[in-house]
């Protein structure tokens, strides 16, 4: 599985740099790579990550045409904020369906780290919804994601992966970044999200 893994960390790679340009490209990308994914993480029984990806591909999908739809209407791939609200509602409904997800992991499965999982699986959800929805908040989540995800793939032996997820680590933060910087122009400019 190896080689699959390597293949699936590049497109990774590849997909992640194209979100933070905020390159409607980047979704054929994570199409490939969530497609190979589900069978490394199948592999390492880490079922909750291979379930995952299952979601990826639809979420990606919707994304795209999404994002699509937002640059027809703008000419470009608006940003936009939670309110502190939606945020409060975004976090405690991701925390409770990771935790739910993460102990019924537990008592049905073999699943070598069911709680961990859950939560990396749980927030990437959530992370994802807000990256389709073009909100700002997907990259702080994914950051959170990340700095959990790296120890439990170092920890289940998927090299490549933890790798993969310390560059999605520092393409969080760069996307961070670039879509605050995008949001303050938007701001000067009058486009409203």
């Amino acid at each position: 599985m190896n080689s699959t893994e390597w293949i699936a960390a590049a497109l990774g790679v590849t997909n992640v740099a194209l979100v933070v340009r905020r390159s409607i490209w980047n979704y054929p990308f994570a199409v490939a790579m969530v497609s190979l994914y589900f069978f490394v993480f199948l592999d390492a029984k880490l079922y909750s990550d291979a379930l995952l990806q299952i979601f990826f591909l639809a979420i990606n999908l919707y994304g795209w045409l999404n994002w699509l739809r937002s640059r027809r209407e703008t000419g470009k791939v608006v940003v936009s904020v939670l309110t502190p609200r939606q945020r409060l509602i975004w976090g405690t409904a991701t925390l409770a369906v990771s935790l739910a997800w993460g102990l019924a992991m537990a008592r049905f499965t073999d699943a070598a780290a069911p709680l961990i999982d859950a939560i990396v699986a749980g927030g990437s959800i959530a992370a994802q919804l807000l990256l389709s929805l073009r909100r700002l908040e997907n990259w702080e989540l994914w950051i959170a994601v990340d700095l959990i995800a790296i120890p439990l793939y170092l920890g289940r032996g998927l090299y490549p992966t933890a790798a993969l997820y310390a560059v999605f680590l520092a393409l969080s933060v760069a996307g961070l970044l670039a879509w605050q910087r995008t949001l303050k122009q938007q701001r000067e400019e009058g486009i409203a999200a």
